[in-house]
């Protein structure tokens, strides 16, 4: 399966990011609003979305899969998807969501991470999906939760801004680094 597919909920349609799509990454990663809680994301010109732009397309052509754009009529509202990454020796999907703050409170971002949190389940059931959160972004935290994913505080790991509280459905454990006994 390519991963092209939109995916849709009740009230929202996601789909795969084209260059067009430019222009709303610019604005959602200059906006300090909303990377308030990840200020390392914020882009400084158009140019810098447009690489961002060109990484997610390379995911998606990579593992075909990626962020898709979460859109509601015929509003594009944000980003919500997965990357893949490595957490604590393991291959996981990293679930990203980042919406207008104009679209903030109204379930949209619960309801886009959980369709992004079923694909994953039907399509790639071999990579845990994690969410990571800081500690005082309490509404991404119910985000997390309503996809059904549950803090795993034995995860939690730095992050470029800061801990990450990671949150996950899978039973995760951090694989231990092999250290070398020296005999005296």
């Amino acid at each position: 399966m390519s991963g092209d597919e939109e995916l849709t909920t009740a009230r929202l349609t996601l789909r795969r990011p084209t260059p067009a799509d430019v222009d709303l990454i610019h604005l959602l990663h200059t906006d300090p609003l909303a990377c308030a809680h990840n200020p390392s994301d914020l882009l400084r010109d158009r140019a810098e979305a447009a690489e961002r732009f060109d990484r997610w397309d390379a995911h998606w052509r990579r593992h075909g899969f990626g962020y898709w754009v979460v859109c509601r009529d015929d509003r594009r509202l944000g980003f919500c998807g997965l990357k893949v990454m490595r957490l604590h020796g393991h291959d996981v999907l990293n679930l990203f969501y980042r919406l207008a703050p104009a679209a903030w409170g109204d379930g949209v971002g619960g309801e886009a991470a959980t369709a992004v949190v079923g694909w994953a389940a039907a399509h790639r059931p071999g990579l845990p999906v994690i969410a990571r959160v800081r500690p005082d972004n309490v509404a991404s935290q119910r985000v997390a939760r309503r996809a059904g994913l549950r803090r795993a505080a034995h995860l939690d790991t730095p992050g470029e801004d800061g801990l990450d509280w990671i949150f996950t459905a899978a039973d995760l454990h951090p694989v231990p680094r092999y250290r070398p006994t020296v005999e005296a």
